[in-house]
């Protein structure tokens, strides 16, 4: 094995950040893609023309680490070729009544009865109406496109997998996810109130341990 390869896989080695803040997707009509993704709602972050006919325009979906971009001679793919864009919510009913009062024409809610169906065309069947059985984190979807056919495919995730969050750290992307989560540890904690038999007075902590435990994928608390 060689040096370099031998430091690349040392495991003691810090790696630099690769943050993913943005994705490019294909379309025909600039304009018309603007005004779409404007009327979402999403946050205009660039829109810059050069002389020799190039163009960036750049949008933010609320809440979102990533943006996403396209222009005029920004990329050869085929307009409308991105397919399975995803948007993470924690909240897939609200999240799609809220595109919907924007504008969008969304899915009605669903969940896979064949791996995989999230992707294909709901023509192609596979979906099952509704969201999935308890709302089992990741299991619930819906789907939108926008006017040049680039697909969105929400997902509602409201617990992680263990490892996808630094367990160390707590952080939200809006203040409707923070409200979602505190929601969900009130529930929690009332059931854990009802095991005890009494008032929790340190239910601050509880609320804490729990939020953290859900977002890191690790056990909740009882």
């Amino acid at each position: 094995m060689s040096a370099e390869n031998s430091d690349s896989n040392n495991t003691g080695a810090t790696q630099p950040d690769l943050k993913l803040e943005a994705v490019v997707i294909p379309v025909a009509d600039v304009d018309r893609a603007k005004k779409f993704y404007a009327n979402l709602g999403w946050r205009l972050d660039a829109d810059f023309p050069f002389d020799n006919g190039f163009r960036v325009v750049q949008f933010t979906p609320p809440g979102s680490a990533c943006s996403v971009q396209f222009g005029a001679k920004i990329t050869p793919a085929a307009p409308g070729s991105a397919h399975g864009l995803y948007l993470i919510v924690t909240n897939i009913e609200t999240a799609r009544a809220e595109l919907i009062a924007h504008g969008a024409a969304v899915s009605e809610v669903f969940h896979s009865a064949t791996p995989g169906a999230q992707f294909q065309p709901e023509s192609i069947g596979g979906r099952t109406t509704g969201p999935a059985p308890n709302h089992a984190s990741y299991s619930s979807f819906a789907t939108f496109s926008d006017p040049d056919g680039n697909t969105w495919l929400l997902q509602e995730v409201t617990t992680r997998l263990p490892g996808r969050i630094d367990s160390a750290t707590a952080s939200f992307a809006s203040t409707s996810d923070l409200a979602n989560a505190l929601r969900r540890a009130e529930a929690a904690h009332g059931e854990h109130e009802k095991r005890i038999g009494h008032a929790d007075p340190n239910w601050p902590d509880w609320y804490s341990s729990y939020i953290i435990a859900e977002q890191a994928g690790k056990p909740l608390p009882q």
